[in-house]
């Protein structure tokens, strides 16, 4: 497919009127504004409601394809992550790139066009937090050079951008956050989870609640559920593991970026979620974990494959990444939820991807766009790391790197991998 986007498609009035929606800026913090040099950020959240397919690729599914080259990395340790090639340089070019999507990998995301400015001074790059659902239909509708996305394209989005390339950029924890004064330190079952989101458990005192936290107080207070009501690729995640550990929930809800929620309010975006939660005692819902650490909220451990409750951190999200290293399908679209084994994993884990076209018919787009990308895969992954987000292990990078050289603009490669 021969993309005709150009550079600075996104107008600034359109991205304006997009953010407007919802009238929040995106939370950073303090590890963000350090990530920054200090520097704040104006992007808003968008108010735009999407609503996308259930993710339905066949190759969602571990098992499928080929399996990463290379021995299993270590989750954060000795086999790292790759770094950009010694004296690499992005390449001096002046153009303007625009993306949208995921508000799972935002932080990251304006992270990392702050450093990259450093770098790359007359690159513009602006990133909008809508949803991973908005952010496809920005891609796929060409108003956009790329994509953010916790859920990968589906086969049916696919075809309607052939060829587009999938490329992890960070591994994150959904976490499980709640607001119940005097119980800060939970832990859940999967089982119990999906009956808190079917309806099934009411208040807080449940005996199943109680069961997965001996021991603890637990008040009548009664649950309210609150969920993504934008296309969200946190909520196909999180609705991915539901359905690995549920048949209930399979069969009754299912999974994808959005799905007909049984019981619960709906809120926009990562941001909105959190600021429900916080403002509702009784509230549970999920969402990306650094939104919860920013303010303060519990982040609950979650029983894994093992039978382990596992707290979601940087190393329990790389163990789960780690776990389907040999799993990962040639497009690397598949979800990592629930890894067995997986006795350190945190089981709501997941991939963000960037997408790509194949071809682009601007040069200079192609060229500072897979610069761009190939920074961020590498040595950007220092500064998301700061941000709890979990490095890709070098064997997914390796295949990412392959992946740039393949972009084209006007027959010729966009990329060239350094030696």
């Amino acid at each position: 497919m021969s993309n005709g986007i150009g550079a600075g498609t996104l107008s600034r009035r359109a991205l304006l009127r997009r953010a407007a929606g919802l009238g929040l800026a995106t939370p950073l913090t303090a590890a963000v504004l350090a990530a920054c040099g200090g520097a704040t950020s104006s992007t808003a959240t968008a108010g735009t409601t999407a609503s996308t397919t259930a993710t339905g690729s066949s190759a969602a599914t571990a098992g499928v394809g080929t399996g990463a080259p290379g021995a299993a990395a270590s989750p954060v340790g000795s086999a790292g992550t790759l770094s950009a090639a010694s004296g690499w340089k992005p390449r001096q070019l002046s153009v303007k790139l625009t993306g949208s999507g995921s508000s799972f990998v935002d932080p990251a995301m304006q992270s990392w066009i702050k450093a990259y400015q450093k770098l790359a001074p007359n690159v513009s790059i602006n990133y909008q937090s809508v949803g991973s659902g908005q952010g496809k239909k920005d891609f796929i509708g060409g108003i956009t050079t790329f994509a953010g996305s916790d859920a990968p394209m589906t086969d049916a989005e696919m075809q309607q951008a052939p060829g587009s390339i999938h490329l992890p950029d960070v591994i994150g924890a959904v976490t499980v956050l709640y607001n119940l004064p005097g119980a800060d330190k939970l832990q859940f079952s999967g089982e119990t989870i999906a009956g808190i989101f079917q309806g099934k458990i009411t208040t807080w005192n449940d005996p199943k609640i109680a069961a997965d936290n001996s021991g603890a107080k637990l008040s009548n207070t009664p649950i309210t559920v609150v969920h993504r009501s934008d296309g969200s690729g946190t909520t196909a995640i999180f609705t991915d593991y539901l359905s690995k550990v549920s048949p209930d929930w399979k069969s009754a809800v299912g999974s994808g970026t959005t799905v007909s929620w049984p019981v619960g309010v709906g809120a926009q975006q990562s941001p909105g979620v959190t600021a429900a939660v916080q403002q509702t005692p009784g509230a549970i819902s999920y969402v990306e974990l650094i939104y919860a650490l920013q303010n303060n909220l519990p982040t609950p451990s979650v029983k894994n494959s093992s039978g382990k409750f596992v707290v979601p951190t940087l190393e329990s999200s790389a163990a789960a990444a780690a776990a389907y290293l040999n799993n990962i399908p040639a497009d690397m679209r598949v979800f990592i939820t629930n890894p067995s084994p997986g006795d350190d994993a945190y089981p709501i884990t997941g991939f963000s991807w960037l997408i790509i076209h194949p071809t682009y018919t601007d040069a200079t787009t192609a060229q500072a766009l897979t610069d761009f990308l190939y920074w961020a895969l590498t040595d950007g992954q220092t500064i998301s790391q700061q941000l709890k987000y979990a490095p890709i292990p070098a064997p997914v990078q390796q295949r990412e790197i392959q992946q740039l050289s393949q972009v084209k603009a006007g027959g010729q490669p966009a990329f060239q991998a350094p030696a």
